[in-house]
């Protein structure tokens, strides 16, 4: 892979992750895809691993802020390996297409929930 679009990549994510919080995979696994070549399975992989980094990064530096609820991290802490063992057989199982559509459709909805939530809050 490029040097450079290897940098580009990590620091869009990595700010993305550090200005709205979504750990930078909205934007890596897209990336990954589309410029370096990995496949949808390579591609979420990929980001996942990079989300620790950047999500340790991030967690560390609002936890110096106060924005860090211990007890809800630990919870998420200890349950998200059981979604993320499920994840991955089902990821191993499905189509390559049906992966993709699958992430697309997951992005649209968050846009739109974004949108909707930003346009319904008052100034």
């Amino acid at each position: 892979m490029d040097e450079l679009l290897a940098i580009l990549i990590v620091a869009a994510g990595g700010l993305a992750g550090g200005l709205v919080g979504v750990g930078g995979g909205v934007l890596f696994v897209p990336a990954l895809t589309i410029f370096v070549g990995l496949s949808q399975v390579e591609g979420e992989s990929t980001s996942l691993l990079m989300i620790v980094i950047v999500a340790l990064v991030g967690a560390a530096r609002q936890s110096s802020y106060g924005n860090v609820n211990l007890r809800d991290a630990a919870v998420i802490g200890v349950l998200s390996p059981v979604g993320v063992l499920i994840g991955v057989v089902v990821a191993n199982e499905v189509s390559q297409r049906a992966l993709e559509l699958g992430f697309a459709a997951l992005m649209m909805f968050v846009a739109y929930e974004l949108v909707r939530r930003a346009l319904s809050t008052s100034p």
